[in-house]
């Protein structure tokens, strides 16, 4: 079971702020390239988008840089939400420097113990809180594999002061943080580069786009679906929709033809006329099977209905005769009478 790299850090806070201020809700990311968590600010009104702070989450205290001062889109932002402690000062952003290296440090001892133990499993990073109170190691296993990780954590705790903890996450989230090329061949991956979450990807959206489902053209490094079968699937999706579909005949300003591929990214389709082929924009298509459904309804009679009165007959569509109104025997007028 994967697990996020940050927890969200929210806590209960009264809604009220003091002195009748209004809230000011910034996002704050603990990653270069991640999720951003949101806080309360109101106390530091000089806050800008950029500046390094200091809070306190559900695993202790950590820094961030603030990345946006906008609140929460998905809602409200009522919260509630844990306020910024602290602008982080030059020496917390030299004891961030100083934890960094000890991460790496960390690792690598991490690693070692993991291969001394022959426990099945891939270290791939480690983590101190800002305090240093708290360090957690990120793993990966084989899939469906089941391993136990508590002698490790065990060993691990021996050799750290910190409290230690061992974290699984996802074959993505681990590509994320190692980063390197893409199996596309661009020199950075595009979840290190600018992917803050991973949505769903399925074979679905491979077979939208007409991509073929060789696993090695749709497998990103992580092992997983690339992730940029998304980036143009909506509009496939709803591109196909407006498009007519493949083995359609149409009519065209070149003539009368069969699609033979669509192009939805260009709004168009190839038709095949006779021997030859051209590109048609959608707005120069005129599909056959709806001329002809709107041809038929125009030569059909009227079917009555909708409170239509032409008074075309269903079958014949000859005009119905009306009917001679029978009064009634009280309505029959009288003959005069003499005066």
């Amino acid at each position: 079971m994967e697990t996020p790299l940050v927890e969200e850090a929210t806590v209960a806070v009264p809604k009220a702020v003091p002195n009748g201020r209004p809230r000011k809700i910034v996002g704050v990311r603990f990653m270069p390239v991640g999720k951003v968590y949101h806080f309360e600010s109101v106390h530091l009104a000089d806050l800008r988008q950029g500046d390094w702070v200091v809070v306190s989450t559900s695993r202790g205290k950590q820094m961030g840089q603030v990345a946006s001062l906008e609140p929460p889109k998905h809602g409200e932002a009522d919260g509630p939400f844990k306020p910024i402690e602290r602008i982080a000062t030059n020496r917390d952003l030299a004891l961030k420097k100083y934890m960094e290296t000890q991460e790496i440090e960390a690792m690598v001892i991490g690693r070692e113990k993991t291969k001394e133990l022959g426990i099945e499993l891939r270290v791939v990073k480690a983590e101190y809180t800002f305090d240093g109170q708290r360090l957690s190691f990120l793993y990966t296993i084989e899939e469906n594999a089941n391993v136990d990780a508590e002698p490790l954590r065990a060993e691990l705790q021996k050799a750290f002061r910190a409290k230690v903890e061992l974290r699984l996450i996802g074959p993505r989230d681990a590509a994320k943080i190692i980063g390197g090329g893409g199996a596309c061949g661009l020199t950075e991956r595009c979840c290190s580069k600018f992917l803050t979450d991973f949505s769903p990807i399925s074979v679905k959206m491979a077979k939208e786009q007409g991509l073929s489902l060789n696993p090695q053209e749709i497998t990103g490094m992580c092992g997983r679906l690339r992730c940029c079968l998304l980036y143009e699937y909506e509009q496939y999706v709803e591109a196909r929709k407006q498009l007519p579909r493949r083995n359609k005949e149409v009519i065209t300003p070149h003539g009368r033809g069969r699609v033979i591929d669509v192009l939805p990214l260009r709004d168009a389709v190839l038709v095949q006329i006779e021997d030859a082929r051209y590109e048609v924009l959608r707005a120069d298509l005129q599909p056959i099977a709806e001329l002809e459904a709107l041809e038929k309804k125009v030569e059909a009679p009227c079917s009555g209905q909708h409170g239509c009165s032409c008074g075309m007959h269903k079958t014949t569509g000859k005009r119905r005769k009306k009917k001679e109104r029978k009064d009634k025997p009280g309505n029959q007028p009288q003959p005069p009478t003499a005066g």
